[in-house]
């Protein structure tokens, strides 16, 4: 007995040894080693062979055409104001004058079923497909049996991924969260001073490169230059829980957010120590004015860490940007627009909080193949002379849309679990009301 428990400590010492050496003392410092560059060449390489050798074993091949929507429907970019208006175009027009025709009826009927079949909105609430398997089971089309080997290589990856990789991605989790806690605590008795300053930003950055280390992400930042300064509001897409630690593990950043117990709390109680995080109890989350002057209070003082919000109040697919809340351009101050896209291919960071709770999630996140993400700095942003909060949040959510690449929608991420709001469906029946007259209005009150 005493000589498997002696067998059991050394190989927990050597795997210590291994995971805080060669991993985790390189991501503390922004090093790498090229252990995360190599595993990712094999990866795609493997990925690849298995891709054409799905395409062999098919029969007859069925390209899947990804679409605008993303979905079963292939939409085209165009809104429907301009397919009716082209529609119209090439028709002649009556002689009682106005645009609308019987005919319309089949356009309008049309696109009724489609939006019941297939609505743009609670589809930016369910994964992403793929294209082509990815070797793991995070996509809704069910790849059938192809051939022994690529059953064989399937095999592997589980063992791999369940065997090698989350074993090792749990150890550098609570690795970072132990070091946030202990870290933290430790720079929170020291005098407030730039060296205390200096001291949280460090430990902060170490602790969230260690988290990503131990995703195996792969984050590529572009235009620096643009990279959120103090007394800023930093504004960002929200796929995931992990956009945090994509994001700080570049910089640090001030975090707001409502007060946790158990373990969430010890970690946001150890973090307020050493720097200003904004913490609300939930009364005050409630007050809303209150959130504002504390927002406002933080950003106009310039020695203090930018904010970090995601205005869209709940996680989307990485498809889309859907409604801004204006809550965060009502504080002032200069924004920084931030996009955030990641690559599904090697694994779906999307957190679908009405199907997963947390850890479900990160189970799903550390047995995936790893976290490959762009993240753009966008030019900062402030507020027009004379344009409100809705137009400013419309204008930076345009902005991050079409930098990352995603589909910029006017919808309240707030569906994900309610209903739709009153003023939005009278919104929605004026614009379909417009569409279907047409120039009937005008021309009636002409003639008369």
């Amino acid at each position: 007995m005493e000589d498997s428990w002696g067998t059991v400590i050394s190989v927990v010492k050597v795997w210590f040894s291994l995971v805080v050496g060669l991993i985790m003392l390189p991501s503390m410092f922004g090093l790498s080693l090229g252990i995360t560059e190599t595993y990712m060449t094999i990866l795609i390489k493997t990925l690849k062979w298995a891709t054409m050798r799905i395409q062999k074993g098919v029969q007859e091949q069925v390209t899947l055409k990804a679409s605008p929507s993303n979905g079963i429907i292939e939409r085209d970019d165009g809104s429907m104001e301009q397919e009716i208006g082209d529609l119209r175009h090439g028709r002649p027009r009556t002689h009682e004058g106005g645009d609308f025709t019987l005919s319309d009826v089949f356009y309008f009927s049309r696109k009724g079923i489609e939006t019941i079949v297939e609505d743009e909105v609670t589809q930016r609430f369910t994964s992403e497909e793929l294209a082509s398997w990815n070797l793991l089971t995070r996509t809704n089309y069910n790849f059938q049996y192809i051939s022994l080997r690529l059953t064989i290589l399937w095999g592997l990856g589980v063992v791999v991924r369940y065997c090698i990789l989350l074993p090792l991605r749990v150890t550098l989790a609570s690795i970072g969260l132990i070091w946030l806690v202990i870290g933290t605590t430790l720079v929170g008795f020291l005098p407030n001073s730039r060296v205390k300053n200096w001291l949280s930003e460090l430990v902060h950055v170490m602790c969230y490169r260690i988290c990503a280390r131990g995703l195996s992400a792969v984050i590529q930042y572009h235009n620096r230059e643009n990279k959120p300064k103090r007394g800023g509001l930093c504004v960002a897409n929200h796929t995931s829980p992990i956009d945090v630690v994509i994001l700080a593990n570049d910089g640090c950043y001030a975090m707001v957010g409502q007060v946790h117990g158990g373990l969430m709390g010890v970690i946001q109680r150890a973090m307020v120590r050493s720097c200003p995080h904004i913490w609300f109890e939930r009364s005050e989350m409630k007050d809303r004015h209150l959130v504002t002057q504390r927002l406002k209070d933080h950003v106009h003082d310039k020695t203090k860490l930018p904010i970090l919000i995601f205005p869209e109040g709940t996680c989307i697919n990485n498809t889309s940007v859907m409604m801004f809340k204006k809550g965060s351009f009502e504080i002032g101050g200069t924004v920084y627009p931030v996009a955030i896209k990641y690559d599904p291919q090697f694994g779906d960071a999307f957190w679908n909080s009405s199907k997963y709770n947390m850890v479900s999630y990160l189970l799903r996140m550390m047995t995936s193949w790893a976290i490959k993400c762009n993240v753009w700095y966008l030019p900062a942003m402030v507020q027009e002379e004379g344009e409100d909060a809705v137009q400013f949040a419309n204008r930076v959510k345009s902005a991050i849309a079409h930098q990352g690449g995603l589909l910029d929608l006017c919808w309240d991420g707030g569906l994900k679990r309610g209903k739709v709001k009153d003023t939005l469906k009278e919104q929605q029946q004026k614009m379909y009301s417009s569409m279907v007259v047409g120039d009937d209005s005008s021309s009636g009150s002409a003639s008369d």
